[in-house]
């Protein structure tokens, strides 16, 4: 028989064709140097159980074998040894002892101070957005002949043909703005008959998918991101995979994923995973139950599915060069595995950061995940370091729209920062406004521009890395309650003919000039006072719907007071006396407004005031 040779594809997994068939390996390559010298390979072919598999190459140790329940997969455990150089090696099949297929596989070198990457800090500011709907560079991949939804811009849960070159041609927008790292929503292979858009139903791990660019494209466009000291955080799900992926139908194993007599869906109550009186069926059903129909449940207590998705993102952050993760649905996964997962990303990387989205409402429920030593039942085994503060956001959004009482408006906000000694690391918490899942806060405020300034110049001065959602800085509209697509539209000049055009600042109305105005002044004070970004916090009970805090560091202080009152109130400075030691007089960073720090002021209604104290 024909010997049949691949080249490697570094858009897509390894192929060859062997008797007549397509083979995968997965990952595609690998690198040389990385501290685990262990790599497990999954190959797809044919029956390839009924093949010998040789890899001959001094350094490489075949250590095992696994033959698995599908005659068309293997696993195939390697050594590789520390002294081995970058280049290839063969991997071939053979038939009563004659060649019938030869690939060659990988091992590239690493760039240089990989392991050392420091991830995103509370420094930094990121904006999230999600590429089907930013902006569209490329109208050419809008529509793919390979995938199964086509655009169709008019059909708001559609795809709309924003993608990787749209964000990469709008990269000063983001400098210009002021953030430092961008959180861009999946950019994997969603091949789905509809509602593909927000790239959660994964269908190919190792692949971009097309109508965003291939995976050459996510290379350049961080390392151009780089070049403008611009962070990226990958998206990733480790949760679910597409209904359409391979898997669904063809899984390696039986148990790939959860499966159940009928259709059975989460009952997202993560609450359940650390209730001691929590009914053993509620956390099967929390952790095992499927996200929805078209999202089947990995099941990482299985080590194969463990291994491949530990290994699938150590490949994405050493071939992308990525600066952190944000890891969908945190708690719905094995929360055994998550802990195994982390050692092994923090073990080639001490330095990177991962972002576990843990979508709770108090802060009791949601630390739990960030400090599992209060785990008194010990069902938790590890810790996320950073995690998004949703107390802290629906405490915010529920504080301007109340009137001050004991434990309402300006209180809730800090009774919910009272609660910090719950968190290990309470200043890496990510702290946002919104974001693509929930009602936008302009809705949530009634488009109320006072309001609205209130709330960035919390989310800008409090402790905690800040997160802004696209449309955010121009006040963009969006009702959850009109379902997800009214929270995720098309961003103003991301399209050809759009009338308003944010990037050039183009025909914008009123608010949403002011808006972006008053965000880059909001960015600018951040970005240039570090006691706002790491500085300590001490905050004061709030008092007649007035509240204050402090940010300081050895060197600077600076004090924030923000009045949520209909009407201006005066700020009696005898109250705060005691961080004035060594100061006199202070400037608002807002205003330029001097003060004198022993002198009584009056805060406007419903306003903010950012003070360097001097």
């Amino acid at each position: 028989m024909t010997k049949v040779f691949a080249t490697l594809l570094t858009i897509t997994v390894l192929s060859l064709t062997a008797f007549g068939q397509n083979m995968q390996i997965e990952p595609p390559f690998w690198w040389v140097g990385m501290k685990n010298p262990k790599l497990q390979l999954m190959i797809r072919a044919a029956d390839i159980q009924n093949y010998a598999l040789e890899i001959d190459k001094k350094g490489v140790t075949v250590d095992f074998i696994h033959f698995v329940e599908n005659r068309n997969v293997i696993f195939v455990d390697l050594t590789l040894d520390e002294s081995l150089k970058p280049g290839s090696f063969p991997i071939v099949l053979k038939m009563n002892g004659k060649v019938v297929s030869r690939t060659k596989y990988e091992l590239k070198a690493r760039e240089e101070n990989s392991a050392n990457r420091i991830g995103y800090t509370p420094a930094d500011i990121i904006y999230l957005l999600m590429p089907d709907r930013f902006a569209n560079g490329n109208p050419q991949n809008d529509s793919m002949p390979s995938m199964m939804e086509k655009p169709n811009r008019s059909n708001p849960d559609g795809r709309h043909g924003g993608d990787m070159e749209g964000i990469r041609q709008n990269l000063d927008y983001f400098n210009n703005l002021g953030v430092t790292a961008l959180w861009i929503n999946p950019l994997l292979e969603n091949n789905m008959p509809a509602y593909s858009y927000h790239g959660y139903a994964i269908t190919d791990f190792y692949k971009v998918d097309s109508r965003f660019g291939t995976n050459d494209d996510y290379v350049n466009l961080v390392k151009e991101a780089h070049k403008k000291n611009l962070k990226i955080i990958q998206d990733m799900v480790f949760n679910h995979f597409g209904s359409y992926h391979i898997w669904k139908e063809n899984p390696p194993t039986k148990d790939w994923y959860h499966q159940w007599p009928e259709y059975t869906r989460s009952n997202y109550r993560s609450e359940a995973l650390m209730d001691p009186y929590s009914a053993p069926a509620d956390r099967k059903r929390m952790s095992e139950g499927w996200f929805d129909k078209t999202m089947p449940d990995l099941n990482q207590k299985n080590p194969f599915v463990a291994n491949y998705l530990i290994q699938n993102s150590i490949w994405w952050i050493e071939y992308a060069d990525l600066d952190g993760i944000r890891m969908d649905t945190y708690p719905y996964s094995d929360q055994a595995f998550m802990y195994r997962w982390l050692k092994a990303v923090k073990n080639e990387y001490p330095n990177f950061l991962i972002l576990g989205e843990v979508w709770l409402q108090t802060v009791s429920h949601t630390s739990f995940f960030e400090d599992t030593s209060l785990d008194k039942n010990k069902k938790m085994v590890g810790d996320v370091e950073s995690i998004t503060d949703f107390p802290l956001m629906y405490s915010i959004q529920s504080a301007l729209n109340e009137k001050d009482g004991w434990t309402e408006g300006m209180a809730r906000i800090y009774m919910t920062l009272s609660k910090d000694f719950l968190y290990a690391k309470p200043w890496q918490n990510v702290t946002f406004l919104d974001n693509h899942d929930v009602t936008r806060i302009a809705t949530v405020l009634q488009n109320d521009f006072e309001k609205w300034q209130m709330a960035m110049g919390i989310l800008l001065t409090t402790r905690g890395v800040p997160l802004i959602y696209y449309g955010t800085e121009i006040m963009m509209a969006g009702d959850k309650g009109k379902g997800d697509a009214a929270l995720r539209e098309d961003f103003p000049g991301g399209w050809a003919g759009d009338s308003v055009n944010v990037f050039k600042g183009v025909n914008l109305n009123e608010l949403q000039a002011k808006s972006l105005e008053f965000t880059k002044k909001l960015i600018q004070i951040r970005q240039s006072h570090l006691a706002l970004q790491t500085g300590a916090l001490t905050h004061y009970i709030p008092a007649n719907g007035v509240y204050v805090y402090f940010r300081y560091t050895d060197t600077e202080k600076i004090m924030i007071v923000i009045n949520n009152n209909e009407e201006e109130r005066k700020v009696a400075m005898k109250r705060f006396s005691e961080q004035f030691e060594n100061y006199k007089n202070g400037i608002s960073l807002l205003d330029s407004t001097e003060f004198i720090l022993n002198q009584d002021f009056t805060i406007k209604a419903k306003s903010i005031q950012i003070i360097k104290l001097k």
